[in-house]
Parts: structure tokens; sequence; C-alpha cells
């Protein structure tokens, strides 16, 4: 009877329960509906396999994959007052700032880093869309600003990875006014004849696209990319016409000049190195091509040189003429 109950029974049980399987363990392709399995997804560097769409990359990762066996060293940036308007709507400012670093594990919406990519120092800020959004507060102006000033002291380039949804409303003004102080940051980096490459991702929109990020010397876009300044519907009703399907992607702006290249995810490192081994005039790795085989010819008499071969045969012809 203990055997039973112990053990029979208990097994019994076990069919009948629901088994509790991770939700993010199969990935959605919004384009063709495919289901993903999340490792073949971070393999792939979060592109589907199939489809080639690129889905939101988280910016940790990115930075870790960018760099050269996932070496590099964080940039101390300044900090702020957190919440300098003492802001509420729904609830308060500083509650949602608790909730983006929770769910991040950030502590804002910019991270900075240095390492090597190819063997070139570089220096990068990667804005992290699931912390409110990457919008542009403060602290997000300041990390840029320190980031480009590390870039300047160490002579590096700067790159700079965009995802946003425009300034961050809750510090009013002085979310704007980090527009133009990261562009003092870019005439910086010009200044000290530094490259600057901007990278835009999906998506990258309001202020932040309005200042630093069309300011770089060379724009790359990752295929699909949503880039603009306003919503597709606020535009629509401002001019009051109906938009192309493809508006405000990244191949609709490489056609009409906006942007110089979409560059797919998993070559983006390659590219981003030899770009700024182009600008600053550094000795660029390249392809090596092998000479092609030629087959050696084996019959003597294609190989005969026309003119020999028209000179013999005048003197035959002077041999079997007959003697006067």
């Amino acid at each position: 009877m203990n055997w039973i109950n112990s053990i029979v029974r208990p097994k019994i049980r076990d069919l009948w329960k629901k088994r509790e399987v991770p939700e993010n363990l199969w990935i959605k392709d919004p384009e063709t509906g495919e289901m993903v399995f999340h490792r073949d997804l971070e393999a792939n560097l979060w592109v589907v396999p199939n489809s080639g769409h690129h889905m939101r990359m988280p910016a940790r990762k990115r930075v870790e994959t960018f760099f050269d066996d996932g070496n590099y060293s964080d940039v101390k940036t300044p900090e702020v007052q957190a919440d300098p308007h003492k802001f509420r709507d729904s609830k308060r400012y500083t509650d949602r700032l608790k909730e983006a670093r929770a769910k991040s594990g950030e502590e804002e919406a910019i991270l900075v880093a240095q390492g090597k990519v190819n063997g070139m120092d570089m220096t990068i800020a990667v804005q992290n869309f699931d912390f409110v959004a990457g919008s542009l507060g403060m602290a997000a102006g300041e990390a840029i600003l320190a980031g480009m000033m590390k870039a300047v002291e160490d002579k590096t380039p700067f790159i700079m990875f965009a995802a946003s949804g425009g300034a961050r409303m809750q510090e009013g003004i002085l979310s704007l006014m980090q527009m133009p102080r990261t562009t003092v940051g870019v005439q910086m980096l010009r200044e000290a004849g530094l490259p600057y490459i901007v990278v835009l991702t999906n998506p990258t929109t309001g202020g932040v696209s309005a200042s630093y990020a069309m300011l770089g010397d060379v724009h790359i876009a990752e295929p699909g990319a949503q880039i603009g300044f306003a919503g597709r519907r606020v535009i629509e009703q401002t001019v009051r016409e109906k938009l192309p399907e493809d508006f405000q992607t990244a191949e609709y702006l490489l056609d009409h000049g906006m942007i110089d290249m979409v560059v797919p995810r998993l070559e983006l490192k390659e590219t981003i190195a030899r770009i700024c081994g182009i600008l600053l005039k550094r000795e660029v790795e390249l392809p090596k091509l092998e000479a092609p085989v030629t087959e050696e010819v084996e019959d003597d008499s294609i190989a005969e040189d026309p003119a020999e071969e028209a000179e013999s045969d005048d003197k035959d012809a002077k041999e079997a003429e007959p003697a006067s």
C-alpha cells in the first residue's frame, strides 16, 4: 500500500499536471509568422534566418558582439539629477525610472564602451530602446558627450548606434537642450579629425533623428529600420496626402539620398572597421585573390608563331621549283 501511495499515485498525478513552458522559448517572426527558437535567433544576432527580418537587439548584447572576443570596458558617465521637475502623470517619473532600471538591468538609456574592433581601438555608444524607449534625457546626453570626449582624448573613432523614440518629455526643456549639446560633441570629433559613424536601427525618430543621429560622417542603417522625425499619421494629416507604403524605411531613405548605405547586422562590424580604416588612412586588409591557373598547350603546331610558319612555307616553295 505504501508503494502504491508513494510511487504509483504521484506518477499518475504528474500525467495530468500542466507543464510550465517559458513563453520566450519561441519567438514569432513579424513578417512571415514563423516561430524561431530563441537560441537560434540569438546566435544569428536577432536576425530571423529565413526571412532576414532584423528584430530589436538588446543593447548589452550589441556591445558584446561588436567588440573583438567580447572584450570591452565601460566608459564612466556623469551622474545627473534624476527628476529635476518633480514630474508626475499617471505615475511619478522616479517610479518609471525604477521600473526601467529593473526591466533592463541598466542605469540609463545609453551604454558607452571602448574596445577593439578588428584590432582597431573604437569608442561606441548604444541606445537602449528598452529603457523608456531610448529617449534622450539629461543622463543620456551627458553619456553621449562623455563618450565623444573620451574618443577625442584617446583619438579613436566614435560609433553611435541610435534607437530612440525622441526626447524625454518628463525632463522638458532640459531634455531638448541635449540636442545642441551633443551637436557640440560632434563638432569636437570633426575638429580632432576623428570619424563619427552613425548606425540607424529600428526605430530612430523624434529629436534624436533631428540632432546627432543625422550628423555623422557616414550614415549606415539596418534593413527595414524605421527612421524619421514625426510619425506617418501626423505627416499624412499635415500634408493631406497618402504616403508610400515604404515611407521612412531604411531602403526608402537610401533611394532618396538621406543615408549612405543599408548593411545587414551580420556585416556591420566588418563594414565599420573598413570605413574607419579608410577615413583614418590606415592599411586596410584586402581579400587575397589567387592568380588564375593557365594550362600549358601540348600541341606544338598550335603554339607555333604565324610569322615563322609563313617563312617555312616560302622556303619549301623555293626548294620545290625546277632547276633552269
